[in-house]
């Protein structure tokens, strides 16, 4: 708020025409010493900001100073949609029925089965489409199976079908893939299962081997016999009979 100063004239009376002009000529005066106030605390401010910084910087200090600047906020997992582009991979695959589905996410992976599958301890998934008769195989002996191989998409990989004959393995010998062998172990001769093998108990991955990613990996197997092994010694050669 401006108070004039009034002026008087020669003859000691107030002059109430020049009022107007002292007081728009005191205000002015008032407000430009406000200004002058205002900038000196301004550059006192600077001075005392900058002497800090250079404190802070001097001792090693990062200082911390507020920022608008927006972060990019990551993108939902948007599950739905990944399981349907698996379902519609698999369906130009034309896989079986009831075959998993898988809904990746970078390397996080969920596997999406029916009711028909159960899940082991070791992360092994299994379908028994039909079970066999008779015992279980064990170790040392030898297994003829049938096989069809598949990735996530649905893709065949490999197939002893279209080779034209089955596969010939022992057991204990480390000819098998970990979750191949333990799934094959409790199955019996004339069973189909179906096993989803997580990629911790799959194949190695490398450039010196088939498989060049870690994935999931299903099969379709058939055991078709159990053959018992014997060890045969000629002289000097010595080689293992199954039959």
């Amino acid at each position: 708020m401006c108070f004039p100063c009034p002026t008087y004239p020669a003859n000691g009376t107030l002059s109430a025409q020049r009022r107007p002009f002292l007081v728009s000529c005191l205000c002015h005066d008032m407000q430009r010493d406000r200004e002058q106030a205002n900038g000196n605390l301004c550059i006192e401010n600077q001075l005392t900001r900058r002497l800090l910084l250079t404190v802070l910087v001097g001792s090693g200090i990062s200082p911390a100073f507020p920022s608008s600047a927006k972060t990019k906020k990551q993108s939902p997992y948007d599950e739905r949609r990944l399981l349907e582009q698996n379902k519609r991979i698999q369906r130009e695959n034309n896989v079986p029925d009831d075959f998993p589905n898988f809904v990746r996410e970078g390397f996080a992976v969920k596997v999406v089965t029916s009711n028909n599958y159960v899940t082991r301890d070791s992360g092994l998934v299994l379908w028994d489409i039909e079970v066999g008769q008779g015992d279980c195989p064990k170790d040392g002996q030898q297994v003829t199976f049938h096989y069809v191989g598949y990735n996530e998409s649905g893709r065949r990989i490999d197939s002893t079908y279209l080779q034209g004959s089955p596969a010939k393995v022992r057991l204990g010998t480390n000819a098998l893939i970990p979750g191949f062998e333990e799934g094959i172990r409790d199955m019996k001769p004339g069973g189909k299962r179906r096993m989803v093998i997580p990629p911790e108990l799959g194949p190695p991955v490398g450039p010196s081997t088939f498989f060049s990613s870690k994935q999931f990996e299903v099969f379709d197997v058939e055991l078709l016999s159990i053959q018992n092994c014997t060890r045969r010694t000629i002289g000097f050669y010595s080689d293992v009979v199954c039959g």
